[in-house]
C-alpha cells in the first residue's frame, strides 16, 4: 500500500522515484506512514499528500456515492424513492451531504439514519467516543488534514485491520484513501457527523467543540490590528466573533465552531484567502458558509474578480466599520435566501 501510494506521489510529480526509494527504505521497521517519513524528510506536506490522493478520484464520485446511499435508503424502505428525488435534486443545488439534506427536509434524523443502516447493513456503530483515550500512535496513522477534510476518526487497529468512524460506510473513495495511506483493511463504524467532530477537535486540534455557535462570524486576518476593528464593529450589532490569523488556523475554527459567515484578507502566510475559499468549499461540512474577501486592491476588476472566484461579497481596505456591518447584514441575507430558493 506504501509503495502505492508513492507511485501516485510520483505521478503527480510531487516526489521523485530516487527520493520514494529512499523514503521506503527509511520506512521499513519504523512503524511510521509513507507520508509522515515524507514530511520528516521535508519532501511533502500533508496538504500535497491529499491533494495528490483526490487527484485520484473521479469528479462523479460525490453524487454517485450519494445515488447509492439513497438507492440503498429506498431499498430498506427507510425513504421513498420520491424523497429521495426531491433530496438529491436540493443536494445537487446546495452542495450538501445526502442524510444533512434528509434530515432538513425532517425525513430522517441522522442518528436515526445510522441505527437504519446498522440494521439493515450489519454495520457496528459508536457513540459517544470522544472521550475516550487514543493512542497518538493510532491518531498518527491518519494526517489530521484528511480526518477533518473527510470526518473520519480512527478507532482501533487490530493486526491489520483499522477500525474507523465514519458516517456514510459507502464512501469508497474515502476507504481506498485510508487504505493506501495507512496500509490496513478498513472497518467501518458509523457514527454521526457531529459524534466525529467532537473527536478531531478533542484529539486531533486540541480545542473545544461548538456545534451550536450558529450566529458565530470567523474574521480571517494576519493584522490583529484589522482584525480587532472588524470585531469589535461586528460585536455592538450582537454577533459572537472569533479570530484566524491565518487560513490553516481558520480551517480549524470552521470545523469546531461552524460559522454562519467567513471574512478572510486575500493575503495571508501559509494559506491565502484564495486557497481558503478552495478549501471550503471542497468540504461538504463548509462548502454552503458564504465567504467575504478583505483586500486592499479596491478596483473594480479585483472585485470583479472576487465574486467570480466565489466570494459572495468585497471588503476594501482601509476597513470602514459601518461598511464591514452593511456587507455582513447583506452576505447573510443573500445566504438565507439561497438556502430558501
Amino acid at each position: 500500500m506504501a509503495k502505492q501510494l508513492g507511485d501516485i506521489l510520483v505521478a503527480a510529480e510531487i516526489i521523485s522515484k530516487k527520493t520514494l526509494e529512499r523514503a521506503l527504505a527509511r520506512q521499513q521497521g519504523s512503524g511510521k506512514r509513507l507520508g509522515q517519513v515524507l514530511e520528516e524528510m521535508g519532501v511533502v506536506t500533508e496538504s500535497e499528500l491529499v491533494s495528490a490522493l483526490d487527484s485520484q478520484l473521479s469528479p462523479f464520485a460525490d453524487s454517485d456515492r450519494k445515488r447509492q446511499l439513497g438507492d440503498l435508503l429506498v431499498e430498506a424502505r427507510i425513504i421513498s424513492e420520491t424523497t429521495l428525488e426531491r433530496a438529491l435534486e436540493r443536494g445537487k443545488n446546495e452542495g450538501k451531504r445526502l442524510g444533512e439534506i434528509l434530515e432538513e427536509m425532517g425525513v430522517i434524523t441522522e442518528q436515526e439514519l445510522v441505527d437504519a443502516l446498522a440494521r439493515q447493513f450489519n454495520f457496528k456503530t459508536v457513540r459517544d467516543f470522544a472521550g475516550r483515550s487514543f493512542a497518538p500512535e493510532l491518531l498518527d496513522l491518519l494526517p489530521a488534514e484528511f480526518v477533518m477534510k473527510r470526518v473520519v476518526f480512527p478507532l482501533m487497529l487490530k493486526e491489520y485491520q483499522l477500525a474507523v468512524a465514519m458516517s456514510d460506510p459507502f464512501d469508497s473513495d474515502t476507504s481506498d484513501m485510508i487504505a493506501r495511506i495507512t496500509g490496513f483493511q478498513l472497518v467501518p463504524v458509523i457514527t454521526t457527523r457531529r459524534e466525529i467532530l467532537e473527536a478531531i477537535a478533542r484529539h486531533y486540534l486540541h480545542i473545544p467543540f461548538n456545534p451550536d455557535a450558529g450566529d458565530t462570524i470567523l474574521v480571517v486576518e494576519d493584522s490583529l490590528t484589522v482584525a480587532t476593528v472588524i470585531q469589535a464593529a461586528l460585536v455592538k450589532e450582537g454577533y459572537n466573533v472569533i479570530l484566524a490569523a491565518d487560513g490553516l488556523e481558520a480551517l480549524k475554527l470552521i470545523l469546531t465552531h461552524r460559522p454562519r459567515l467567513v471574512i478572510t484578507d486575500a493575503m495571508m502566510p501559509r494559506l491565502d484567502g484564495h486557497g481558503l475559499l478552495r478549501a471550503i468549499r471542497a468540504n461538504p461540512m463548509s462548502a454552503s458558509i458564504p465567504v467575504i474577501m478583505l483586500t486592499g486592491k479596491a478596483s473594480t476588476d479585483d472585485e470583479q474578480k472576487a465574486l467570480e472566484s466565489g466570494f459572495i461579497d468585497f471588503i476594501p481596505k482601509p476597513v470602514q466599520p459601518l461598511r464591514v456591518v452593511s456587507r455582513v447584514k447583506r452576505a447573510l441575507e443573500l445566504s438565507r435566501q439561497m438556502r430558501s430558493t
